[in-house]
């Protein structure tokens, strides 16, 4: 009976020492599941030379996949730094010709994410040498149209009109002209504009309405030369090209404008003489106009 104790207890000894090499989590021992294994201090290398099949899911030297529907095939952690001679936590090379990496999802709106501990425009969420087009992300698309589409969808635009440009009345374009002729009449003009009042009774001067506001706007205007028509606007051929116009915005400190309806920020005063040097010499005088001696004359305002 003493000798049988014995060996029960001598085997039950040998027993645990033959498992006890499984129970402790250190380098060099077997992979175990369900726990942490130990932490190692060497590179370890699986090498192997699997042959590839057509199936999308052969010919991989490991596998890491998780069954359950909630996701978690694998991660790989790290602390690099970033430093001088830091590793990436994860780096795929292909040392032949093929493709390095490839994602792939069977449905879902969002195939994968980039993110940044901290968004914003300083971060980059990646980077490359390689300038070819990418299939289906390149800057041939903005909100998913491309090129050709954008300039067809502007081309097609519906309710066009010539008096617009860029969405802007002819009041409000940038530079708008107009030219005057001897009778005081709009002859032509980029828009907006209408004469109020040109050359009535004794009044010398042509009332312009501007068709908006002339306040912080820029107004010039300059004799129209001519060589085929009288300054009266009869045929034949009148040498001067010369003249004398000036100009001012109606209802300002230095100027107010008599007819009615002028003297506000839409109209412009434009007041055309005719310059006189005297038999004898001296200095030169502007008269008024009259119908013989009138000018076509430009107006132009910047906004």
């Amino acid at each position: 009976m003493f000798h049988r104790t014995r060996s029960v207890l001598m085997a039950s000894v040998i027993l645990v020492l033959g498992f006890s090499s499984f129970a402790v989590a250190r380098t060099g021992d077997p992979l175990r599941e369900g726990t942490r294994n130990g932490t190692t201090t060497r590179e370890t290398s699986i090498i192997s030379n699997v042959a590839g099949t057509a199936a999308p899911t052969g010919g991989y030297s490991t596998r890491q996949s998780n069954l359950s529907r909630t996701g978690g095939g694998a991660i790989y952690g790290c602390r690099s730094t970033g430093a001088a001679n830091t590793k990436p936590c994860i780096r795929s090379n292909n040392l032949s010709t093929g493709k390095a990496f490839e994602f792939s999802a069977r449905a879902g709106a969002v195939i994968g994410s980039i993110t940044a501990g901290v968004g914003g425009d300083a971060k980059k969420p990646f980077t490359t040498n390689a300038t070819g087009v990418a299939d289906g992300l390149n800057a041939d698309r903005v909100d998913s149209l491309s090129a050709d589409q954008i300039v067809g969808a502007a081309r097609n635009r519906t309710n066009l009109d010539a008096d617009t440009v860029d969405g802007l009345g002819s009041s409000q374009l940038v530079t708008r002209w107009a030219l005057i002729n001897e009778a005081g009449a709009i002859e032509e003009q980029s828009g907006g504009f209408s004469v109020t009042s040109a050359f009535a009774g004794a009044n010398p001067n042509v009332y312009i309405n501007a068709g908006t506001s002339l306040v912080g706007k820029g107004i010039s205007v300059t004799v129209a030369a001519q060589n085929q028509i009288n300054r009266d606007g009869a045929p034949g051929a009148d040498p001067n090209f010369g003249g004398s116009v000036s100009t001012s915005r109606c209802a300002t400190a230095a100027t107010v404008c008599a007819p009615e309806g002028t003297n506000n920020a839409n109209h412009l005063v434009v007041a055309p003489r005719t310059p006189t040097a005297p038999a004898g010499g001296g200095a030169v005088t502007f008269a008024p106009t009259t119908a013989e001696t009138r000018q076509r004359f430009y107006v132009i305002i910047t906004e």
